[in-house]
């Protein structure tokens, strides 16, 4: 393999690597069952790595987001750990709170993932359909929203920008499209039938990327996500109203 094909394999998988992340909070990337511990029952400062454990599991048990802990221990993807390695968890992990069964209230949720002032963009809708599935602060809950219509419908880009992953080695997204816009935001665009751009193809807003597909389940539909430094946010608090114009 010579440099140049090295290089470029190294990018894809870094792309690939900061695709999981992104999107791990519906689907989980650990050896470890998530089910034997609950989502926060760790609440010491520290963590030391055991074997078979993954940044996500640790960021599961803490309460953490991945993304935190990658910045606080200055790791950097695909997040390989070493057993005996010492982790700093987030401030929030370590304030004591999740010893209370009581559950966040949704506008502490929505204080955390909204972005600073200024930073918000001109969106635009990727497809126009009734939405069946909203956006979520539950476990496990839809971190975008789910837009049904006709198999083949064009899908629109919902802002300028760069797509960085095409494909569909994602479990449980079907044909995917990301795109990354600037240096904070990205949009996911998944379940599609026909796939039109390519990696590192810049994109105009309100261009058309793809046309509607279906889910395992023969659902037709668009699973959209927005996302700032890797955290989910509300799309429908971004979006225009349906049918109407981006006020930019």
């Amino acid at each position: 393999m010579n440099t140049k094909s090295r290089m470029q394999l190294w990018q894809w998988l870094a792309v690939y690597a900061m695709v999981v992340l992104l999107l791990a909070g519906c689907s989980n990337k650990s050896n470890r069952d998530y089910t034997k511990l609950p989502k926060g029952s760790y609440n010491d400062k520290s963590y030391t790595v055991k074997s078979g454990d993954t940044l996500y599991f640790i960021a599961w048990i803490s309460d953490s987001e991945v993304s935190d802990l990658a910045r606080i221990n200055k790791l950097r993807p695909p997040y390989r750990l070493e057993v005996g390695q010492k982790l700093q968890l987030s401030s929030s992990a370590a304030s004591g709170r999740l010893t209370s069964t009581k559950r966040k209230s949704s506008s502490t949720v929505l204080a955390k993932s909204t972005p600073p002032p200024g930073a918000s963009r001109c969106w635009r809708w990727p497809t126009n359909g009734q939405i069946i599935s909203r956006y979520s602060t539950a476990d496990g809950g839809n971190k975008g929203i789910d837009i049904t219509a006709k198999r083949g419908q064009p899908i629109y880009a919902s802002a300028k920008g760069r797509v960085v992953y095409v494909g569909n080695q994602l479990r449980g997204y079907g044909n995917l499209i990301m795109i990354k816009h600037g240096e904070d935001f990205i949009t996911a665009y998944a379940h599609n039938d026909t796939m039109l751009v390519n990696n590192a193809q810049d994109v105009k807003a309100g261009q058309k990327i793809a046309t509607m597909g279906s889910t395992g389940t023969d659902t037709v539909m668009l699973h959209f996500q927005i996302r700032y430094r890797a955290t989910a946010l509300d799309p429908l608090r971004y979006l225009p109203p349906q049918g109407a114009s981006p006020k930019c």
